[in-house]
């Protein structure tokens, strides 16, 4: 099963031919405006194939492997966590939220992946969500 319910044919890393697989549970064969995109921007010769940090106040863009991104998203959340974390509100009462932070996720996600996304991004004190999964 393909994870976005595409059925894609790769011929020497170049994708060929893009089509909805119809006994796909989630989209029944049907392909949302990426998937329907797939071939021109995979193929895209502006597509970034690597991370990319732009330090404050510069105007060049620098590349970076994917662990150094990794880390340095893990890191600055952390960070922020850290210092934004409230264990409790002004009457005392636990609450144990984290403010200062919001999570964006993919709308064409399963309901499957909605929801493990969801329970991530509370697990972490988390309240400003917007998570839209396709029923």
């Amino acid at each position: 099963m393909y994870a976005h319910g595409d059925s894609v044919r790769n011929v020497k890393e170049t994708i060929m031919h893009v089509e909805g697989d119809p006994d796909h549970p989630v989209n029944r064969g049907t392909l949302c405006p990426k998937g329907a995109a797939l071939m021109d921007f995979v193929n895209s010769p502006n597509r970034l194939k690597f991370p990319e940090y732009r330090a404050p106040g510069s105007n060049e863009w620098k590349r970076m492997s994917w662990d150094e991104a990794l880390d340095r998203i893990a890191r600055l959340l952390k960070d922020d966590r850290d210092a934004n974390f409230q264990e409790q509100n002004a009457s005392g009462q636990t609450v144990n939220r984290w403010l200062s932070t919001g999570m964006l996720a993919a709308s064409a996600s399963s309901n499957e992946a909605g929801y493990i996304t969801h329970k991530v991004a509370r697990s972490w004190g988390l309240l400003a969500l917007d998570n839209q999964a396709r029923v």
